[in-house]
């Protein structure tokens, strides 16, 4: 029988968010930029989610990003990193939300239509069955018909995949606060797609 060689590969073990953190105190800047690709997927859809409009949720990802180096020195490591920066990030959002709406009411000179492909579009579906595309137009509408700090709890603990004590964390709320928004926001919610999705 012939000898069994057991070749050992070396483990590579993915760092944690602590380690990374701690790498980049003692000046390894390429720890952040690993934090960064990290989480940079799920704060931007968490910022989208929240703005509706690829261009928004861009701005807001890169603010937030701007705002978490310049205090990274505030992470207390009371919640995860994660926690942190999202809460950030939905912050941020609300900001450009905010910013884009008083920017919408100051009168304009006429500028060149463009079609928008990330806000909502009321024009009929052109067959009756409805694609996911236009569904995801009208979740898009119906999130932004949300209260902000409904909509904020929603997309960080659906989009952002927070628990509740994680969503407490971010927003500085308690539990009961954070069941109670989610509750009234897809009550909301089943309230405004009832009429858009048949059975």
């Amino acid at each position: 029988m012939p000898a069994v060689s057991l070749v050992h590969k070396p483990v590579t073990t993915v760092p944690t968010d602590t380690a990374l953190l701690e790498r980049f105190a003692a000046g390894d800047r390429t720890a952040l930029d690993d934090l960064f690709d990290r989480y940079r997927s799920v704060a931007y859809r968490v910022a989208f989610r929240l703005l509706g409009r690829e261009a928004d949720a861009l701005d807001a990802v890169q603010d937030a990003f701007v705002k978490l180096l310049t205090n990274l020195d505030r992470f207390r490591g009371h919640s995860s990193f994660k926690t942190w920066l999202l809460r950030i990030v939905s912050n941020a959002a609300l900001d450009v939300g905010r910013h884009r709406k008083r920017v919408a009411r100051i009168p304009q000179g006429p500028r060149e239509e463009t079609p928008d492909r990330f806000g909502p579009d009321y024009s009929p579906a052109p067959d009756s069955e409805l694609s996911r595309a236009d569904l995801r137009m009208k979740i898009e509408a119906a999130l932004a018909r949300l209260p902000d700090t409904q909509r904020q709890t929603f997309v960080l603990h659906v989009e952002g995949g927070l628990s509740y004590r994680e969503v407490a964390d971010a927003l500085e709320i308690s539990i009961g606060t954070v069941m109670s928004r989610l509750f009234y926001a897809r009550q909301k919610l089943k309230t405004l797609l009832a009429d858009q999705v048949e059975p």
